[in-house]
């Protein structure tokens, strides 16, 4: 009997993105180093992924990470197809895996929980990207990254202020800072802090680097003589019923020109949008000089095409 078109790869030879610590530390400097060069010179690549296709699942919706990933494939001769709505429900999650893993190369799923990404990692025997879910937000820790590193030259010894919610975002950022050299300061209202756990495993990694992760509840200590003023929206998809006691709640943590102050002069304005422009932040500061927030999004791209090419070559 003839060889099926498409033999799954077993799963000890297909690396995951389920979790920031996924990556070695090499590999993330490896990574940042790969994107850079697909951001300058994106025509080396045109060929890179052809004959690869992608699967992009998302039960949230999305414009950045679903239009950078099926743009990354793209452009780099490949194919994706996108499937919306809840995962693991109409069937079990084992057999969305498996049926995925008979067509594509690799997973792509953007979800409410970390359960469902570790599901599909478990029963899939192609690469799976965790592309947001409850406690991570790797790919958007990349480009952060890699923006940093465009703008600064390096990122050993930098410091990044994350002001409001210890959200996925700050768990990601705070991994992925504390393995880079880069000071973290995370300014929340007491109660909403990060899970301890991940804070944890933050605080040893930075240990060894030399580095500090703080968290705190004064937001101007957070951005004092920050290199970067980093926010995200205080009310995440999934915590709308929560959003009008939010709004009270962070009030003092709003990113406006008050607070850039007490950063560096050459301090940045970070985002990972999209922004609710009068709450977590002034409609002054995401359009000022300092505001980075677009250079950030574009970066989405070349940091996703730099994981998909790691993935590809390592599941070989």
């Amino acid at each position: 009997m003839p060889a099926p078109a498409h033999t799954p790869i077993p799963k000890a030879a297909a690396p995951d993105l389920t979790r920031d610590l996924d990556l070695t530390t090499p590999e993330l400097h490896s990574l940042l180093d790969l994107a850079d060069d697909l951001k300058r010179t994106p025509q080396n690549y045109l060929d890179a992924a052809r004959g690869r296709s992608i699967a992009l699942l998302f039960e949230k919706p999305s414009l950045r990470t679903r239009l950078t990933f099926e743009l990354a494939i793209q452009q780099m001769g490949g194919s994706s197809a996108t499937s919306e709505g809840p995962i693991g429900i109409r069937e079990p999650l084992k057999d969305v895996a498996r049926n995925l893993d008979r067509w594509v190369d690799a997973i792509v799923a953007r979800t409410f929980s970390q359960a469902t990404i570790d599901g599909l990692a478990k029963h899939s025997c192609v690469p799976v990207i965790n592309a947001l879910s409850d406690l991570y937000h790797p790919c958007q820790a990349l480009a952060d990254l890699q923006t940093l590193a465009q703008h600064f030259g390096a990122l050993q010894g930098l410091k990044l202020a994350f002001i409001g919610d210890g959200n996925n975002v700050a768990h990601s950022l705070m991994l992925c800072a504390a393995r880079t050299g880069i000071n973290f300061a995370l300014a929340r209202p007491e109660g909403y802090g990060p899970n301890p756990e991940i804070l944890a495993q933050a605080q040893q990694l930075a240990e060894a680097q030399g580095s500090k992760i703080e968290v705190t509840t004064d937001p101007e200590a957070a951005a004092a003589h920050a290199h970067c003023v980093y926010t995200d929206v205080w009310a995440s998809m999934g915590q709308e019923n929560e959003a009008s006691i939010r709004r009270e709640i962070f009030a003092p943590f709003q990113v406006d020109e008050d607070l850039m102050s007490h950063a560096r002069p050459e301090a940045i304005f970070l985002h990972c949008l999209p922004a609710k422009r009068g709450e977590e932040v002034t409609d002054a500061v995401i359009e000022s000089k300092q505001s980075r927030v677009f250079d950030q999004a574009e970066n989405r791209l070349h940091a996703q095409k730099a994981l998909l090419l790691m993935l590809f070559k390592e599941s070989k």
